[in-house]
C-alpha cells in the first residue's frame, strides 16, 4: 500500500453550495408538487438526497492528524490538511495521528554476548509517515510497534558485552550512542512496512540482572583492578628505563650487572606499591 491524496472540498464553501443546492431541491419539489409534475418532483428528491449525503460526509481533521478514507472496502486516499472538509459521501474515515510519539519498552532480562543476564529498556521516539502502510498493512500498527521495538532490544543486548576494559570493544555500557544508532537502524528496518520513522531510540535502563549483580560487581571491581596495575607497571617500566639510562649517559654513576639489576628492583618496588616506601640510607660499611 502507498498513501495517495483523495477527493475533497473545503467545508465552508462545501455547506454552502449545498445549502444552495437543498434550496434548489426544495423549490423544484415544492414547484412539482404545485403543478402536479412528477418529473420536478423526483428531481427535487434527488438533489435533497445528494445534498444530505454530502452534509453526512463533512469531516474535521485537527492540526497534526490524518483521515484516512475508504469506500466500501477500497481505499481512496488520505487528507492531510488540517480544517473543516467535505469528502466522497458513504465512507469510513478513520483517524491517524501524525504527531510525534515515543514508546517506553519494558525492562527486558536478556543475555549479553557473554552470557551474563542483564536487565535493558529503551524509548522510542517515532511518527507515522505512511497511513495507507500503517492502516492496512499491519494489524494495529501500535501494537506492532510494541512488540518489534522489544524485539530489536533483544537482538541488540546479545551482540555486544555489557562491559569490557579494552578500548577496542563495544559494550553496552561504554559505547550507548553506537549501540543506540543502531538499534534505531534496526527499528526503522523493522516498522518501515508499518510507514513509521523512528525519530531516535534510546537506552533508558542498562544493569546486570539481581542475582547476578553481586558478583559481577565483584568482576567488575577486579577486572578495573587488573587494569589499572597494567598500566601501572608499563609506567614504572618506562621511568626505570629513563632513570638508569639518563644516569649512565651523564656518568654519574657506573653500574655493574649486580648494582643495576638491585637500582632496577629498588626502582621498580617504590613506583609500584600502592603503600608508601621507607627509605633505606647507607652508611657505608661499619669496622
Amino acid at each position: 500500500m502507498q498513501e495517495k491524496k483523495t477527493f475533497y472540498l473545503n467545508g465552508y464553501l462545501g455547506i454552502v453550495l449545498l445549502i444552495l443546492l437543498g434550496l434548489f431541491g426544495a423549490f423544484l419539489g415544492f414547484n412539482g408538487v404545485v403543478n402536479e409534475n412528477i418529473g420536478l418532483i423526483v428531481a427535487g428528491a434527488f438533489f435533497l438526497i445528494i445534498a444530505y449525503l454530502f452534509f453526512t460526509s463533512l469531516t474535521i481533521v485537527a492540526p497534526n492528524q490524518a483521515k484516512v478514507i475508504t469506500f466500501f472496502g477500497k481505499y481512496l486516499g488520505t487528507i492531510r490538511a488540517n480544517g473543516l472538509f467535505i469528502t466522497v459521501p458513504l465512507t469510513q474515515k478513520a483517524m491517524i495521528s501524525l504527531r510525534v510519539r515515543n514508546f517506553n519498552s519494558a525492562k527486558l532480562k536478556v543475555n549479553d554476548v557473554d552470557g551474563n543476564p542483564i536487565e535493558i529498556a529503551a524509548v522510542v521516539v517515532f511518527k507515522v509517515v505512511d497511513t495507507a502502510k500503517a492502516s492496512f498493512d499491519v494489524d494495529f500498527y501500535e501494537n506492532f510497534i510494541e512488540i518489534q521495538s522489544e524485539t530489536a532490544i533483544r537482538h541488540v543486548a546479545t551482540k555486544y558485552p555489557y562491559d569490557s576494559f579494552t578500548d577496542q570493544d563495544i559494550t553496552l555500557r561504554g559505547n550507548a550512542s553506537e549501540v543506540s544508532e543502531e538499534l534505531a537502524q534496526e527499528l526503522q528496518n523493522r516498522l518501515e512496512v508499518a510507514g513509521v520513522e523512528i525519530i531516535e531510540a534510546r537506552l533508558t535502563h542498562l544493569a546486570y540482572s539481581t542475582e547476578i549483580a553481586s558478583a559481577m560487581l565483584q568482576r567488575q571491581q577486579a577486572k578495573a583492578i587488573l587494569s589499572a596495575r597494567q598500566i601501572i607497571v608499563e609506567g614504572a617500566v618506562g621511568m626505570t628505563q629513563l632513570a638508569i639510562a639518563q644516569l649512565e649517559e651523564q656518568s654519574v654513576l657506573k653500574l655493574t650487572d649486580e648494582r643495576r639489576l638491585q637500582l632496577v628492583n629498588n626502582l621498580l618496588v617504590s613506583i609500584i606499591t600502592d603503600k608508601g616506601t621507607q627509605p633505606v640510607i647507607n652508611t657505608g660499611d661499619v669496622e
